[in-house]
């Protein structure tokens, strides 16, 4: 099992940059799972931002996100980050963390119905 709490949301201008954190926790090793990014804004689906491979070698980004965000880990610490740049008042939403325990390096997961584990979230609004 693993718990999953991220942080660092917040109220920034368009063109800010803001990162989210992901502390992993439980008798799960992090390790074990891809970990991704996503989305909801109010009155839309979740949706995919981003997903980091289990050894942060492979990784994927929506359309929306592309060259503007980064994903990363650190397997060490447990964290994983979402580093935001040139943000947007579409990417405006609550963003969640979410694990997936997958059984190879190759295997990154972009479906919500993919993740077993999920975040509270955490809130981030851009200003224009």
């Amino acid at each position: 099992q693993v718990q999953l709490v991220e942080s660092g949301g917040g109220l920034v201008q368009a063109g800010d940059s803001l990162r989210l954190s992901c502390a992993a926790s439980g008798r799960t090793f992090i390790s074990s799972c891809a970990v991704g990014w996503f989305r909801q804004a109010p009155g839309r689906e979740r949706e995919f931002v981003s997903v980091i491979s289990r050894n942060g070698e492979s990784m994927a980004y929506a359309d929306s996100v592309k060259g503007r965000f980064t994903i990363s880990r650190d397997n060490t610490k447990s964290m994983i980050y979402l580093e935001m740049n040139s943000a947007e008042p579409e990417d405006t939403a609550v963003y969640y963390c979410a694990a997936s325990e997958t059984m190879s390096n190759l295997i990154i997961p972009q479906t919500v119905g993919q993740f077993r584990y999920w975040g509270q979230g955490t809130q981030v609004t851009v200003s224009s």
